[in-house]
């Protein structure tokens, strides 16, 4: 047992039990999406609002499987490439039944799918101006991130990696001083492949992982869910715990003094 007591995650005034959260795309049915979705414990479910059908009423659409009375829809701008655009998408999503907030992406690169700093301030200033809840997606880099607090985002997103590419925390000094320095919540999203990946980016204190391609493109996307959900936890959990001092010499784990002769 332990008497270690964890606060909840919070961003931009809602509270969520789980620190993870989870994308839509990419599966191979909705079937397994949904299951996919259950296994991991998320509460936050992120939907492109540019790559979905936003009727709810048609069942090969995906807002047609997900309940929002039991997950918490997050919008996102996935697929934006300029401010304006982004914009706009997060106007639709508004219009189109979302809740205040969205998930803010604005690329600026298509081969790459880096995020363009310029854009994403753009597109935070108004947003947070109409009363959106933004959730910056955006580099490894602290002047940005301190920028988009500055320019009132609730949460800001650095990437572990680019977007879908599975190579894990590329960067740990980067996203443990967006963490260190920042006041809003830090969600690290994209890049994550599994679940070591996970459970290292969450031992660098951040508040919670985003995460899509790893989970649906794995072999068996329910089981990679449930080692997500796992791996986040003891991530968690071992932050919290402290770790041990790195040393560049050996050490007994038991005292030389008293032993036997």
């Amino acid at each position: 047992m332990t008497d270690l007591i964890d606060t909840p995650l919070t961003v931009g005034g809602r509270t969520f039990t789980s620190r993870l959260l989870v994308g839509t795309g990419k599966y191979r049915n909705n079937q397994e999406m949904v299951a996919a979705i259950a296994a991991s414990g998320a509460e936050v479910v992120t939907v492109a609002v540019r790559r979905v059908d936003l009727d709810r009423t048609k069942e090969e659409g995906v807002l047609y499987h997900l309940d929002p009375s039991r997950c918490f829809l997050l919008a996102n701008t996935a697929g934006c490439y300029t401010a304006d655009d982004a914009i706009r998408y997060a106007r639709l999503a508004r219009e189109a039944g979302f809740n205040e907030f969205i998930k803010l992406e604005v690329i600026g690169d298509r081969d790459t799918l880096l995020p363009d700093t310029d854009g994403l301030l753009t597109a935070t200033r108004t947003l947070a101006a109409e009363g959106f809840k933004v959730m910056a997606y955006t580099n490894d880099d602290l002047i940005a991130a301190l920028r988009l607090e500055e320019a009132g985002a609730v949460a800001v997103m650095p990437l572990a990696s680019p977007i879908g590419s599975g190579l894990g925390l590329l960067n740990p000094y980067s996203i443990r001083s967006i963490k260190q320095r920042l006041t809003v919540p830090v969600l690290v999203d994209a890049g994550v492949g599994t679940a070591s990946d996970a459970c290292l980016t969450m031992e660098q204190g951040v508040d919670g992982i985003l995460m899509n391609t790893a989970i649906a493109e794995a072999e068996d996307p329910v089981a990679m869910a449930t080692a997500m959900r796992y791996a986040v936890e003891a991530g968690r959990l071992a932050f919290l715990a402290g770790r041990m001092p790195r040393r560049e010499i050996a050490v007994p784990s038991s005292p030389a003094r008293g032993m036997l002769g």
